[in-house]
């Protein structure tokens, strides 16, 4: 067990377009830390992409700061929440077990006991990484609050925009249209159980539209879908990127709602009864569902971690949830 803490190694962003594997030294655990040997961590696209490009505007490096995170924007930085290990050291009702943690890129790590969630059983290792990307969905949906029989809209089908359209697929008589400049993602729409329009052909009329793409056009679509007194839940993070919209349309006469949404904290609606941690379960029980799985799309060793981002950074590695296998799971 020693070896694991001794030998450890994490990715680090050593400046912005450039990463490297660090070697790390773990502390010694307290009694009420455990040990976690990582299985599989994944790739938030959008969020740990336009990190790597140095695309954290000053003014949020500190709401943009990872639970875990070593060093600051923009660089050299450890940054990443999607983990999955097997606890090989802690407390009995943890030894042995597979547990999620906001953690970044490394090969194992110490952490409090409580900062670990179990996953259930039959939820593989490689949907688990999902977890964080489920929790973002669930919290959207509790800002969003979508009624029986809405005719809803999903503008991006990324991680998020995908699992945000899955689990409105399980709201009775919700018609839910995933829209995407891809086509290729009609499949992955199919498997989830939704519809797909490209953009050109969305419908309009929608009495809900969840906006995940990061694109003014995106946005603008969204706003553009809904009917009277409609809202748009915008998910995405721009970063630095400059936002242009035209409300000189029905924006006024269709009295249109746009509202941000985050997970950083939780929805207003559910925050004097739930917990980060009921909402990070309740993202791993629903991650029981198979369906999941058409969202991880490919893996890559640990340590071919540095090009790996480079490449998703720069559009050639086309990916939903890209994982990291660290040798076992």
């Amino acid at each position: 067990m020693h070896a694991v803490r001794d030998d450890a190694r994490a990715f680090w962003l050593r400046a912005p377009g450039c990463g490297e594997i660090r070697p790390v030294r773990l502390p010694e655990p307290g009694p009420d830390d455990v040990v976690v040997r990582t299985l599989r961590s994944g790739v938030s696209r959008g969020t740990e992409t336009l990190v790597f490009r140095g695309g954290v505007p000053s003014g949020q490096y500190a709401a943009m700061r990872a639970p875990f995170q070593e060093g600051d924007f923009p660089g050299p930085v450890k940054y990443g929440y999607l983990s999955v290990g097997v606890v090989e050291e802690g407390p009995p009702d943890l030894n042995g077990r597979t547990v999620f943690c906001l953690y970044p890129h490394q090969t194992a790590y110490v952490v409090p006991a409580g900062a670990v969630t179990v996953v259930p059983e039959g939820v593989p290792p490689a949907r688990a990484v999902l977890a964080g990307i489920v929790e973002t969905a669930v919290n959207a949906l509790w800002d969003a609050a979508p009624m029986v029989g809405d005719r809803v809209a999903v503008v991006g089908a990324g991680m998020v925009g995908c699992s945000v359209a899955r689990l409105l697929s399980r709201f009775p008589a919700v018609q839910v249209t995933l829209v995407d400049v891809v086509a290729g993602r009609a499949d992955v729409a199919d498997a989830l159980g939704v519809d797909f329009a490209a953009p050109a052909d969305a419908l309009g009329g929608r009495d809900l539209v969840v906006h995940t793409s990061a694109t003014s056009a995106g946005l603008q679509l969204s706003l553009d879908m809904l009917g009277p007194e409609g809202t748009v839940i915008d998910l995405s993070w721009y970063g630095d990127t400059d936002v242009r919209l035209s409300l000189g349309g029905a924006f006024h006469s269709r009295r249109l709602g746009l509202r941000a949404s985050q997970v950083g904290t939780i929805s207003p609606a559910r925050s004097g009864s739930r917990t980060t941690a009921d909402r990070l379960a309740l993202a791993l029980d629903l991650l029981r569902d198979p369906a999941f799985d058409v969202l991880v799309t490919g893996e890559s060793q640990f340590g071919e971690l540095p090009d790996v981002m480079a490449r998703l950074a720069a559009g050639s590695l086309r990916a939903l949830c890209h994982t990291i296998t660290y040798g076992e799971g």
